[in-house]
């Protein structure tokens, strides 16, 4: 091998790290990152359209969806903003994070604009995004358990039961 080749085995990140410790699978995680880009592309052009108007409150809400927009998109996909130089770093620190925190981020996020200006714009323009919060809060979850496990919970719980009942008749007697 190069001296080359050791130095980029070296400096990649290693895949088994970051999926061990979230426990969310490949594939779940892409969905969770698609929301995300799809989330900011709806938040972006509702709170442009939410921009087009006299009223203070749903300018706040259109300036604060194209925030989120411009958040979404940084945490998600730092591709998008190669033009900004922390993009990368601002990503790296999300992917950091667990999925509950990003859940709690992203749903919080969302929230703001529709109480700030009501309307059928913010709803609909912040919908993905929230839907993206509530996926990561779908992973802080955790996998759902097998049947087999859930039978031998279960017959264990019986079990102990019976025990107790038949260890209170015992002392009646």
């Amino acid at each position: 091998m190069s001296s080359q080749d050791e130095q980029f085995q070296a400096g990649a990140p290693e895949p088994a790290a970051s999926s061990a410790d979230d426990g969310m699978t490949w594939w779940y995680r892409w969905l969770c990152r698609i929301a995300g880009v799809i989330g900011g592309l709806s938040c972006a052009f509702a709170g442009l359209w939410n921009c087009v108007t006299i009223n203070p409150l749903n300018i706040a809400a259109g300036v604060w969806m194209m925030l989120n927009a411009f958040v979404l998109f940084l945490c998600e996909a730092p591709f998008c903003c190669q033009f900004i130089e922390f993009a990368n770093a601002v990503s790296a620190r999300a992917d950091k994070l667990r999925p509950w925190q990003k859940a709690a981020f992203y749903c919080g996020m969302a929230v703001f604009p529709v109480v700030l200006s009501l309307t059928l714009t913010t709803l609909f323009g912040n919908a993905i995004a929230f839907a993206t919060g509530v996926l990561y809060g779908m992973a802080a979850l955790g996998k759902k358990g097998d049947a087999i496990s859930y039978a031998r919970i279960h017959q264990q719980q019986k079990q102990m039961d019976e025990e107790k009942l038949t260890g209170s008749l015992e002392g009646q007697a």
